[in-house]
């Protein structure tokens, strides 16, 4: 009896204690809950201690910066606890002081990548965390601000290893025209590609001064800016060769084409652009003008590429100063129907969490907080009132870029924050909606594969080299294309195909894999 009344007492004591522990400040000494508040998940009052975050991207120091900064900080005083050391670095040196900073294994919390930088080697050579935990735990609103899609195809195996930084899921294109011009000429707005050459003719006719098109380089050339609105194929570049067409995808079935062998419809584009070259329409001096908008702001032609819908107001106000009665306005032949247009939801920009950072989590915080409404608006367009104004709920008016001018793309961007300028085209905001519309898309059979280029490495190599002699000119109808595609395939036409042959090995594979 005694036995069992000292096991009772026992038993009495423990649950005395426990309902003790349980009367404590829940979360007393826990780490915040997923949205980056103390005590979110835990309940209670602990303060985190204070702790500085080094930021590096990519760009120049606004000058109003430090105001920005000092505001967030004190917004973030009494939750997260975060002071913003934020670096910028040249765009011109951004590959090599990034590189040099992270294999110097200095304390960086946040840091500026992108596949057409280094984040593959970068995350190869292990230099990054995996963030899937930490954005569980810590960024719930920084996963919510971005579609699934954004997430599930911008993984490297099989894991998070940066933050996507995008509004969108393809690029705006149009082509930049001289509005005045063509009213001047009685030519009625542009509505197909054959009325934008039959303008361009006419220009050539009638406008002795002015130059009928003129295009850039790479996306920007004739033919493959042609490329970005073709509906009965779609052609597009591959995984391999980034923007070159050499090498290209079409139809959406998986199949690597090489344009040595399967010349349509790359041939016909390339056959109409040289035509509109020997014709007198193309800027003659287009593979040496550095910056291929200038000479339309400078009121010197009619029509150029332009890598989105609308127009930026600086060209506008050049063009403006240098030809006063002039006006701009921008022709598209994007689809914006639902499934009209195929991506694989890669995004160019991210922004990753360095291994040797000591704040791995106060840095996801960070981003968490960075993520809500108000504090992306601050960090994306400045002091409300000062620098900008709101404009309802997604758009807003510049008042003072010179102070701070947006750079959300290098640290910020997400589809569902991002405000657009007031007074843009209606038509090109609702362009711009289907464009940051994941489920707007078909989804390209390719979505989540990743080239590894080392096996063809010295193939690569090879053909770049040729690549660099011949390709702005040839999709810009500067040489003939029968005679220049013969002196690829003399030059680089053995390293092209075993491209294409490795390319398409591990595209079957990547199929057959996603299939089981």
């Amino acid at each position: 009896m005694k036995r069992l009344l000292s096991i009772a007492l026992v038993l009495l004591i423990a649950l005395v204690a426990i309902a003790g522990c349980s009367g404590k400040n829940e979360g007393e000494g826990k780490a915040p809950g997923p949205s980056g508040q103390p005590g979110d998940s835990a309940g209670g009052d602990a303060k985190l201690e204070e702790v500085t975050l080094k930021i590096m991207i990519p760009g120049d120091r606004p000058s109003d910066m430090d105001l920005v900064i000092a505001e967030a900080e004190k917004r973030m005083k009494d939750t997260i606890n975060v002071k913003l050391d934020v670096v910028f670095v040249p765009w011109s040196d951004l590959a090599q002081k990034t590189q040099v900073t992270l294999a110097s294994g200095e304390n960086i919390d946040l840091i500026f990548d992108a596949p057409w930088l280094h984040i593959n080697q970068m995350i190869a050579n292990g230099f990054y965390e995996p963030l899937d935990d930490l954005l569980a735990q810590y960024g719930q609103t920084v996963l919510e601000k971005r579609p699934k899609q954004m997430w599930d195809y911008n993984k490297y195996g099989g894991k998070i290893m940066a933050v996507p930084l995008g509004v969108s899921y393809m690029s705006g294109n149009s082509y930049m025209v001289r509005k005045d011009i063509r009213e001047k000429l009685g030519v009625p707005p542009i509505k197909t590609y054959e009325d934008l050459i039959a303008f361009a003719y006419k220009v050539k006719e009638q406008e002795k001064s002015i130059i009928p098109m003129t295009a850039g380089s790479g996306t920007y050339s004739f033919v493959a800016h042609h490329a970005l609105n073709d509906y009965e194929t779609h052609v597009r570049p591959t995984h391999a060769l980034g923007n070159s067409l050499m090498l290209y995808y079409k139809n959406n079935d998986g199949k690597v084409y090489n344009l040595l062998e399967d010349r349509e419809p790359i041939e016909t584009w390339l056959a109409n652009t040289r035509k509109w070259f020997t014709d007198g329409l193309i800027f003659k001096d287009i593979l040496t003008t550095k910056d291929f908008h200038q000479p339309i702001s400078a009121g010197k032609v009619a029509i150029v590429t332009n890598g989105a819908f609308g127009i930026g107001d600086s060209l506008k106000n050049t063009l403006k100063n240098n030809v006063p009665d002039s006006e701009l306005e921008t022709v598209t032949f994007f689809n914006p129907e639902k499934g009209a247009n195929i991506t694989d939801f890669k995004q160019w920009n991210f922004l990753a969490v360095p291994k040797v950072s000591k704040n791995k989590e106060r840095a996801i915080m960070f981003l968490n907080w960075a993520n809500e409404k108000e504090n992306y608006d601050l960090l994306s367009y400045g002091i409300e009132g000062k620098h900008w104004e709101a404009v309802g709920e997604d758009k807003m008016k510049n008042l003072d870029t010179s102070g701070y001018s947006a750079f959300g793309y290098v640290w910020l961007w997400n589809p569902v924050d991002e405000r657009s300028v007031v007074g843009s085209d209606p038509q090109n905001d609702k362009m711009e909606a289907v464009l940051r519309d994941a489920d707007m898309f078909t989804t390209d059979i390719l979505a989540g594969f990743e080239f590894d280029s080392a096996p063809v490495q010295n193939e690569i190599s090879q053909y770049n080299t040729v690549d660099g002699q011949y390709y702005t000119a040839l999709f810009n109808g500067v040489i003939d294309p029968d005679e220049t595609l013969k002196k690829f395939e003399a030059q680089a036409g053995p390293a092209l195909k075993k491209i294409q042959q490795e390319l398409q090995k591990q595209i079957d594979e990547f199929l057959a894999a996603k299939a089981k």
